[in-house]
């Protein structure tokens, strides 16, 4: 059995996943902002309070985590926000907020997980090819969602060199433009199309299943597409 910690599980894409790991007999540890109230109704362990914008709340997940003698096998770090601006109308503190919760927020709740994984564990962060310096070839699509999820790449990156010294694979993970209460204000760019949450959560389980050491530090495409960073 594969113990699996999902951040960020509330809804969308990380609820999804915690629904089809938990379906397939892993040990899920849902990590929630709420109480998690359907996924504890479905069987699966939740943790909630988990505010990845927060020392103190990340630090007490930790504390329970080192208390019930954790392990983790594979953490995905799905938690996120989307906010769309254009350039003359930026507000500079929804620039700092977003920055905060996609790029800050995964490196706090990752570093605080470090003690619980282990030679063999897969870590993955799911950020957005939108980030991506190389695919950005339309601007739009909001400059504070790309400055931090270009940050949340390079701390992928980072993490990669870190943790391969570990024996620790890591992957940078894009889900696809997905149907969620996220992206409800966002109707896509020419020639892309919405998927439902099950099939991005079922594109982000693989990915994971597939990763190695030998694969760690890809930066792929839900359904497997190699990005370009």
């Amino acid at each position: 059995m594969t113990n699996v910690l999902v951040v960020g599980a509330d809804r969308g894409i990380a609820n999804a996943m915690c629904r089809q790991l938990h379906a397939r007999g892993d040990d899920v540890i849902a990590a929630c902002l709420g109480e998690g109230a359907d996924l504890k109704a479905a069987g699966i362990k939740v943790e909630a309070g988990v505010d990845v914008t927060s020392d103190d709340a990340v630090r007490d997940f930790a504390e329970r985590l080192k208390a019930a003698g954790t392990q983790i096998d594979n953490l995905i770090h799905v938690a996120g926000v989307l906010g769309l601006d254009e350039l003359g109308q930026i507000d500079m503190a929804d620039v700092t907020r977003q920055l905060e919760i996609n790029a800050v927020g995964p490196l706090r709740t990752i570093q605080a997980m470090v003690p619980f994984l282990h030679e063999g564990s897969k870590v993955g962060l799911v950020t957005s090819r939108v980030g991506s310096l190389g695919d950005n070839s339309s601007g739009g699509m909001g400059y504070a969602y790309r400055m931090s999820k270009a940050a949340a790449n390079m701390l992928g990156l980072n993490l990669h060199h870190d943790f391969k010294k570990q024996g620790i694979a890591m992957i940078i993970l894009h889900p696809g433009m997905v149907k969620t209460d996220l992206t409800k204000d966002f109707h896509g760019m020419d020639g892309l199309e919405f998927i439902t949450p099950d099939e991005a959560a079922a594109g982000l389980i693989q990915r994971v299943d597939d990763l190695t050491l030998a694969t760690s530090g890809e930066f792929r495409h839900s359904n497997g597409e190699l990005l370009p960073w």
